[in-house]
């Protein structure tokens, strides 16, 4: 089934893509002056414009499609499942770690190393396995992002461009991420953060019209004849309990399949797994360029919260909407499909009810902002990998002191070979978004953990133990795929999280400390909270007004208010879409409340680690 474009959308499409091109163009000149200008945008831009872009590249085609299937199947219930990445690991930047990265100063997550760990071995093995970490999750990223915009394409454009072993939605991905580097190219992270607002702008638009458009159509009595009992329910209990026989008997197999089934124990997983994630910090990759472009540490605090507030209302209106009009009027077409023996892919809801009831006009603009949001996404994640290659292998081990210019050539080669590499990847080796998802979150993220927890919160760990758990990580989330490629990828997190804490714990024993310099200078420059003593008595000596850092229990204070007031921000635009009056009533009251604690305790508080950095407290 294709959807036959309008002209006008045609044209809407036509304009947005060659408005990027000559928005690369034009940027070109101020962002190949350097690679701080290539990569960070000279770090020139104001908070809220980090924080729209850092929150329209999270709402990326692969992502929604995939949310969408979710709320589709698990109802009101779904606004915990982003907790799976976890979408809350923002929370934690905007309460404490986005300060404690951006006073580094430095270009790439790796690059940091060197704060923690010197310029000695240690720090060097460190600073090696961010950057093999950094490039397997680019990788994985981009091959996620290439199989959700060639599904997306498919349905969308007319023609069948299968050419030998590529299908038709390859050959889509294929020309699609051409034009997007082709414009990242030009402008680096300028072409970035633009095409980013460009995006914000056009989804927020086609976001509030598919609600309106959902609210229109769908009766609450409606909805209610085609969803299972529960549905509509927030409440968590520790089985699922949705039974969707004799409506979409399909979507049974699906949950079984998804594994979900033990929903509040899944998501009780969830929490456990991301309160670790994200106490570990970002992981190198765009996220991590967002809080290092911005201008100082007060600002990547701020940016981090705005993230949240653009990123998640317009992006769930949206997911929102299109999930309901495709229960409504689609799920017929979908039991009839399956009844006739084809198969149907439940990550395909998005493009198949934007082609029955979004008007001539709005699909325009909706395609066009759905395509800046696959290219946001995907620009970003190429951007922050080429700089992992080039700041922190080819700068640093192989021309150190080269012309400016160079560095910025060699970036565009870089972009180029990653675009390339995720191409095979996604063509060859990833056939489900909920596959990839679920390995990136479970596998990847779960070898992350321990390594980068340790570095933060205490004083010996040292470079030896990081790298070790880091290469132990990555392993361990590689190996059970090439064993058992079919298994259930949640399965890998406890073997690779007990992999990397143990060889980061053995290997960091049987090694030296790093020097008293180095911790030192660690200490006074970030100011972390946790197993510190040692170091801070040492400092003590040489400067007795050394202030320490105590604001450990308003963090965690500041962390658990900020994920319940993140929850609200999805729960609001889903029972606003729905009429589920209650629970909307409730949440606008909870997301109230909460911002006004968060105004006291955190806002208010913004700057104050600041003054640790001069042993003053002038609070």
């Amino acid at each position: 089934m294709k959807l036959e474009l309008h002209a006008i959308d045609i044209l809407i499409i036509i304009a947005y893509i060659a408005t990027v091109i000559v928005i690369g163009w034009l940027l070109s000149r101020r962002a190949s002056k350097n690679l701080s200008a290539y990569f960070l945008g000279g770090r020139s831009l104001p908070w809220y414009v980090i924080g729209t872009s850092h929150g329209a590249s999270g709402f990326d085609i692969t992502g929604t499609m995939w949310f969408v299937a979710m709320l589709f199947t698990y109802g009101v219930k779904a606004a915990f499942i982003p907790w799976i990445w976890p979408l809350f690991d923002r929370v934690f930047r905007q309460v404490y770690l986005g300060a404690w990265i951006r006073r580094s100063n430095v270009l790439t997550g790796a690059e940091w190393m060197r704060t923690r760990f010197g310029t000695g071995l240690g720090g060097n093995l460190s600073h090696i396995s961010v950057v093999v970490y950094a490039l397997v999750a680019t990788v994985g990223f981009l091959g996620y992002a290439f199989i959700g915009i060639g599904k997306f394409a498919e349905v969308f454009f007319p023609w069948d461009l299968a050419w030998g072993p590529l299908s038709s939605a390859d050959m889509y991905a294929v020309i699609i991420l051409a034009i997007t580097t082709a414009y990242l190219l030009l402008g680096g992270w300028y072409s970035v953060v633009l095409t980013d607002l460009i995006q914000f702008f056009l989804l927020t638009i086609a976001s509030a019209f598919i609600a309106f458009i959902a609210i229109e159509k769908v009766s609450p009595d409606a909805l209610a004849k085609c969803v299972p009992e529960g549905w509509t329910q927030l409440r968590l209990g520790w089985r699922l309990n949705l039974d969707w026989s004799g409506l979409l008997d399909q979507l049974n197999t699906k949950i079984n399949d998804d594994g979900y089934s033990l929903f509040g124990v899944l998501i009780m997983l969830m929490l456990l797994k991301g309160l670790l994630v994200s106490m570990a910090g970002p992981t190198p990759g765009y996220g991590m360029q967002h809080v290092l472009s911005t201008r100082n540490p007060r600002e990547a605090a701020l940016e981090n919260w705005w993230m949240s507030i653009v990123q998640l209302i317009p992006r769930f209106l949206m997911i929102t909407g299109i999930a309901v009009l495709g229960l409504v009027y689609f799920s017929p077409q979908v039991n009839a499909m399956l009844a006739a023996g084809e198969k149907f892919d439940f990550e395909n809801i998005l493009p198949y009810v934007i082609r029955d009831f979004v008007p001539v006009g709005l699909v325009g603009i909706l395609l066009a902002g759905l395509l800046a949001a696959f290219m946001s996404t995907f620009d970003s994640t190429v951007n922050a990998g080429a700089a992992y290659i080039v700041n922190d292998i080819y700068k640093r081990y192989v021309v150190p002191n080269a012309p400016a210019k160079q560095y910025v050539y060699f970036s565009y080669f870089c972009s180029i070979l990653l675009v390339f590499i995720a191409a095979v990847v996604g063509i060859f080796k990833i056939q489900s978004i909920h596959d990839i998802t679920t390995w990136i979150t479970f596998g990847l993220y779960g070898g992350y953990v321990a390594p980068n927890i340790l570095k933060w919160h205490w004083w010996r760990f040292n470079g030896y133990g990081y790298f070790a758990g880091m290469i132990a990580g990555i392993a361990a989330s590689l190996v059970p795929l090439l064993i058992v490629p079919d298994m259930n990828k949640m399965y890998i997190l406890p073997f690779s999280l007990v992999t990397s804490t143990v060889a980061s714990v053995i290997v960091c024993l049987r090694t030296p400390p790093e020097s008293d310099d180095v911790l030192g200078s660690f200490y006074r420059s970030v100011r972390p909270w946790g197993f510190w003593r040692p170091v801070h008595e040492r400092l003590l000596a040489d400067n007795p007004n050394l202030t320490k850092n105590t604001d450990f229990a308003w963090d965690a204070f500041n962390v658990g208010v900020g994920i319940i007031w993140q929850l609200t921000l999805m729960v609001v635009p889903i029972c606003l879409v729905i009429r589920q009056k209650t629970t909307l009533l409730l949440s606008v009251a909870v997301l109230v409340v909460t911002s006004i604690i968060m105004k006291f305790t955190w806002y208010d508080r913004l700057g104050r680690g600041e003054l640790y950095l001069t042993g003053e407290d002038k609070q």
